[in-house]
């Protein structure tokens, strides 16, 4: 037989056996290690979560500006496009013909004027209402 036998060692000489160690037994439990990762994860997930929203909320507002900064670089194109024209002298003649009455040498200029036709509203009222349907089929189809 061996006389001389290894005992481990043992970090805590004070407390005996780590087994009967309250915090020992606490800190070595899957269920108490379980529950730090949990509470862990939560304050881990939190934050992200708000950090992501933000983030979602800034590009969308990015978005939304660059859709405005291309609508007014649009619009912005065609007002200068617009000033080109106004500045030509295609676009001065068009304006003294329609405005001034101006024409070029050699011209001729035609006037067309609108005459509207002003029907009596009492006269049209009174033959719609007069005779019954035969005599207005009559009439369609004969006057």
């Amino acid at each position: 037989m061996i006389k001389n036998k290894n005992h481990p060692r043992v970090l805590n000489p004070v407390a005996g056996s780590s087994s009967d160690n309250f915090f020992y037994r606490l800190v070595s439990s899957q269920r108490f290690l379980a529950i730090i990762g949990l509470v862990f994860l939560v304050v881990i997930i939190f934050p992200l979560a708000k950090t992501y929203s933000q983030r979602r909320l800034v590009e969308k507002e990015i978005a939304d500006v660059k859709s405005q900064i291309n609508g007014f670089e649009s619009q912005n194109r065609q007002l200068k496009d617009l000033v080109a024209y106004l500045q030509s002298d295609q676009s001065l003649e068009e304006q003294a013909r329609l405005n001034l009455n101006l024409k070029k040498p050699g011209e001729g200029v035609i006037v067309v004027e609108d005459k509207k036709i002003d029907i009596d509203e009492t006269s049209a009222t009174t033959t719609a209402s007069a005779g019954n349907n035969l005599q207005k089929w009559w009439h369609y189809f004969f006057n």
